[in-house]
């Protein structure tokens, strides 16, 4: 299933159609398929196109920690969990302190 809402994804995107949250949907199938590397950059494009999208935000952080590239991922939920803050969204907020704190501890502080 996930290829082909992959595949009519990247229609949208080759039809000029791309938008935060289309990049977003494209980021979260990735993950899904543990296809991290393009997960990445989809989710970074998302940020790109709308840096107040705290979902996006947490996300990016869990594609760049499975990628081990932990100081991108800590920074991605440092910015996200302040955005979350910033729009109200205590959960986002919440569960990207809460994944931060494991990526930190990971690094022995």
């Amino acid at each position: 299933m996930s290829t082909q809402r992959i595949n009519a994804l990247l229609a949208m995107l080759d039809r000029g159609q791309d938008s935060a949250l289309l990049r977003y949907s494209l980021g979260n199938e990735y993950l899904s398929m543990e296809n991290f590397e393009e997960a990445a950059l989809h989710l970074q494009s998302a940020v790109g196109l709308d840096r107040n999208y705290s979902a996006a935000w947490k996300q990016l952080g869990r594609a760049l920690a499975q990628l081990n590239r932990d100081g991108e991922a800590i920074a991605a939920y440092r910015e996200g969990i302040d955005i979350a803050e910033k729009n109200g969204d205590r959960q986002a907020a919440k569960e990207m302190t809460v994944f931060l704190k494991r990526l930190l501890k990971k690094q022995g502080g």
